[in-house]
């Protein structure tokens, strides 16, 4: 068959053909006018905030850099932290014993999942901080012996540890189920063929299915990150002394409520802001391999295929 590509000239009251390589799409007037008009709302609710007298613009720059406040900030940053890595650390091990065979590992981690995840984080923060009301006392035993040692409750759960625990073990039960949907996103034939070339389970989990699930466990964990740092402020309600605590001690002495709420929200967006650039990045990293196979060019053989 002839591939002869010679341009012939078109016959007299043929179709006018062109290359289809300079079309150029229409221009939409619609579409533009929609822009303006959502550019000038946003323009217009922008300048009534930033006109407005009574959000005490003047009060916000003065309180935003406040030691009080920068040190709030400190304590919400490492709360999140903190409760991140102690969630997706159990929330792994929650997520493997829930797709475990043994039928105790499954049960106890079903069990934990359901209390966490159906009960309000507020009741569980304030729960683990009125511990002592329950155990006055935590001590270590022999089962119906004698106790070993012993300690005072109220000196073991502070606010501190109180918000820790109850932060990372909430956090525990939502990462489990997202770890476990994204090892369920991997292929089996991925771990046949790694236990094929003679790896244990444990191995093919840490080198084969885990490097593959994190295209779908980095997203909601990036959610789950930033929901986290906003979840620090309901530890204000157990005195301590978070970012929303910080700016609420402010204005119960000055009464000057709204600015202060506002020095608050304006550094969740700016945190929020960071993380969101963040996990753009870390979702690329993983997502290269998509990339690179979408750029892959055909086979000649291919091209020439539907070219006819």
């Amino acid at each position: 068959m002839s591939t002869n590509t010679t341009n012939n000239a078109a016959p007299s009251g043929a179709a006018d053909f062109r290359d289809v390589a300079t079309a150029h799409a229409p221009f939409r007037t619609g579409r533009l006018a929609l822009w303006i008009v959502i550019a000038l709302v946003v323009v217009d609710f922008a300048w009534i905030i930033a006109s407005n007298e009574n959000f005490g613009w003047q009060v916000v720059a003065q309180y935003f850099f406040d030691p009080t406040v920068i040190k709030g900030l400190y304590v919400s940053l490492g709360l999140t932290v903190v409760a991140m890595i102690l969630g997706v650390a159990l929330g792994l091990v929650i997520a493997i014993a829930r797709m475990s065979d043994d039928k105790l590992a499954s049960s106890f981690a079903s069990l934990f999942i359901w209390f966490f995840r159906g009960t309000p984080l507020l009741v569980q923060l304030i729960f683990w901080y009125n511990m002592s009301t329950l155990f006055p006392a935590i001590s270590l035993s022999i089962p119906f012996g004698p106790t070993l040692i012993s300690w005072d409750t109220n000196t073991v759960i502070t606010p501190m540890t109180a918000a820790i625990v109850g932060l990372a073990l909430n956090e525990a039960a939502y990462m489990a189920e997202i770890i476990r949907g994204g090892l369920l996103s991997v292929d089996r034939g991925q771990a046949e063929t790694a236990q094929a070339f003679g790896m244990t389970k444990g191995r093919a989990l840490w080198r084969i299915i885990i490097p593959q699930a994190m295209r779908s466990i980095v997203p909601p964990t990036g959610n789950q990150l930033i929901s986290m740092i906003k979840a620090t402020s309901l530890v204000s309600v157990i005195a301590m002394a978070d970012l929303l605590y910080s700016v609420q001690s402010i204005y119960n002495r000055t009464f000057e409520i709204i600015p202060m709420l506002m020095v608050a929200v304006i550094w969740y967006l700016l945190i929020t802001s960071v993380l969101n650039i963040g996990q753009s990045y870390i979702e690329a990293y993983y997502g290269r391999s998509d990339r690179r196979n979408g750029a892959t060019p055909k086979p000649a053989a291919v091209i020439e295929e539907a070219s006819h």
